[in-house]
């Protein structure tokens, strides 16, 4: 069975897609930047601020659901430029207990919205 979720933690969008999206085995959630979030847009145009704030906003969503920063398993990361990788990189590994890494990709992807310089997404397993 498939549910879809507005999770208290992140505004509701008027585009056409669901912040959350559940499964039978995993939490699909949208990528978020910190142009969706208003404790995010001060942060706009600091990658380190940006990924602090986006990464806060996935452990509150994750929170909602019952699950933490453990439970995720691939991560899908976009930098408005690729040279923003380190400082991205040294916020994002903060959120996860040492070498429990979720699978990741990072890509560069010049436009993100709100003027965003880091975009990310992730899919987290559900408790059995």
């Amino acid at each position: 069975m498939i549910r879809r979720i507005q999770p208290r933690s992140v505004p509701r969008s008027g585009a056409p897609f669901s912040q959350v999206v559940i499964d039978d085995r995993y939490a699909y959630l949208a990528g978020l930047v910190a142009a969706d979030l208003p404790a995010g847009r001060i942060a706009l145009g600091d990658p380190a601020l940006e990924t602090e704030a986006v990464m806060q906003a996935i452990v509150d969503i994750l929170d909602e659901l019952g699950l933490g920063c453990k439970d995720i398993v691939r991560a899908d990361v976009h930098l408005s430029s690729l040279d923003d990788f380190d400082v991205m990189d040294s916020v994002y590994r903060r959120f996860f207990e040492k070498d429990s890494y979720p699978a990741r990709t990072t890509t560069e992807s010049p436009r993100l919205f709100g003027d965003s310089k880091v975009e990310i997404t992730v899919q987290a397993r559900l408790k059995d």
